[in-house]
């Protein structure tokens, strides 16, 4: 049986339990209301939207009708939209739960079922295991109630949102104009995404036409991932050629949003990371009251450093939003390394990849206004809390329990030294009592590296952070060569961690 990972169930379109289809949608829906029925949520109502991907439309129609059938009142979204519309949804109608049928960026041949509860944040333990055990007692025939699609209305009331966040966030002040240049990878991202940009008044918005309509075979990339390499290709190549001042890149459900900024040597991709900084940075502009910011554990240590500096409180969790969304009171922005980022947590207590490129895009205009940009704040955060660098190595294996796998035998011997530099091993599977999971840290004075399996694909992560001094501006140049060259020595030990198990 599919089991709830890291975002819900996500798994290949084939038949049987551990594939995703309408058998499998309809015991999870069936175990999920009779789970919230136990808890005297009966009958409150739910949420139910989807997005464009081969099944999506089938398994909205069945979770949609499952829940009527039990009892409750449900909004089936009428049109595929992304993901962030149902967490907004929940929340704005105060709903028990809600259920998005998608796969974020995963290949053409998976979909996914997406749960929210508790005003619309992922699910967490051991609400999981306790539905993964009400879905085991399902019995047959599933009763099935018809029931009209609707709440259309939402999303205009989620644009309107997003609409408003540069004045709720990056205060008053001159903006300059900013072009954009923006791609939606084939998923549901792209209409919405240009609505809310130009009612945040970026208007000059030019899109990749090849990717723009919703396209479940994502023709045009091998992974439909804002950073898989190439998948950002066509993006880069428009904004040269229209001379923007921004790229953006949504995945397809579009959660999540990548970056592009020219610079020296050309246009180039963003790493999450150093978008998170940045967009961390905008939102405690706004001087809001005793703010706490939040990212994960696989996140660059730049965060904690900003924060202190703002006068910001700082809080780290495990990955995955099910986590950030909780981080603590007074959450005013969180984000993790592989582009997931929440702007407005007060609305969306999840990551929105359309709020962040408004709130992207509001942040070039106000730097653009200061004679400064993207590339010049990280300089500037460069020469005062250290350049930190990274990448991630992701090592694709067969399956997830190959994953697995690998990370228990690293557990079992774990190296005392990489790069010819002695390292300190903490697992994080021994300590943060109850939220424990399945990753190692390796440290030395100058990086951390860390390693675990993916919660959604068959891969190893391993994430990589290199910290270098720099005394001012100009020795940027030199630090950043010190930098890559320390970078590529230990990506090359993470590309043969899967000689490990043989």
């Amino acid at each position: 049986m599919l089991r709830f990972g890291t975002a819900g169930l996500r798994g290949p379109l084939r038949d049987g339990p551990d594939g995703m289809n309408v058998g499998t949608v309809s015991r999870a829906t069936a175990g999920l209301a009779d789970w919230l029925r136990g808890r005297c949520l009966g009958g409150g109502a739910v949420v139910v939207g989807r997005d464009a991907r081969h099944g999506s439309a089938e398994f909205a129609t069945a979770t949609a009708e499952i829940f009527t059938a039990a009892g409750f009142p449900v909004t089936l979204l009428p049109e595929p939209v992304p993901t962030p519309v149902v967490a907004f949804a929940v929340r704005e109608l105060g709903a028990v739960a809600g259920v998005q049928i998608t796969a974020s960026h995963n290949p053409p041949a998976d979909n996914g079922y997406k749960v929210y509860l508790d005003g619309g944040s992922q699910l967490i333990a051991p609400a999981d295991t306790e539905i993964e055990q009400c879905i085991e007692q399902v019995g047959e025939p599933i009763e099935r109630a018809a029931v009209a699609p609707s709440g259309a209305e939402l999303v205009d009331r989620y644009l309107a949102r997003i609409a408003a966040l540069p004045r709720l966030l990056g205060g008053s002040g001159e903006r300059a104009d900013v072009r954009i240049a923006l791609t939606a990878l084939h998923g549901v991202g792209g209409e919405l995404a240009v609505r809310a940009l130009a009612a945040a008044g970026f208007a000059d918005v030019h899109v990749v036409e090849e990717q723009y309509a919703p396209d479940p075979d994502f023709p045009t990339v091998a992974f439909p991932n804002p950073e898989e390499p190439g998948a950002a290709d066509l993006l880069l190549a428009l904004a040269a050629k229209v001379d923007a001042d921004l790229a953006i890149a949504l995945d397809p459900d579009a959660d999540r949003c990548a970056l592009g900024v020219p610079g020296p040597g050309g246009w180039r991709m963003l790493r999450g990371d150093e978008t998170g900084v940045l967009l961390a940075d905008y939102v405690l502009r706004s001087r809001p009251a005793d703010p706490l910011v939040a990212t994960t554990l696989v996140s660059s240590r730049l965060l904690s450093k900003l924060a202190r500096a703002r006068s910001a409180r700082y809080a780290e969790t495990l990955t995955g939003f099910k986590w950030l969304a909780r981080a603590g009171d007074g959450l005013v922005y969180a984000y993790e390394e592989a582009i997931g980022h929440c702007v407005d947590p007060a609305r969306v207590r999840d990551k929105d990849g359309i709020s962040a490129a408004v709130a992207a895009a509001d942040l070039v205009a106000l730097l653009t206004a200061e004679e400064g940009s993207l590339l010049s704040e990280l300089d500037s955060y460069a020469v005062e809390f250290g350049l930190h660098t990274g990448d991630q190595v992701s090592l694709r294996l067969p399956d997830q329990a190959a994953a697995s796998a690998l990370t228990a035998a690293l557990r079992a011997d774990p190296p005392s030294e990489i790069a010819g530099t002695p390292v300190k091993f903490t697992d994080q599977s021994l300590v943060r009592g109850r939220m424990r999971t399945d990753a190692l840290i390796f440290e030395a004075e100058d990086f951390r590296i860390v390693v675990r399996p993916s919660g959604t694909e068959p891969k190893l992560k391993c994430y990589l952070e290199v910290v270098t001094p720099v005394a001012d501006a100009a020795a940027l140049p030199a630090a950043r060569a010190a930098a890559t060259a320390r970078l590529r020595a230990l990506a090359d030990y993470c590309r043969g961690l899967d000689t490990v198990t043989g």
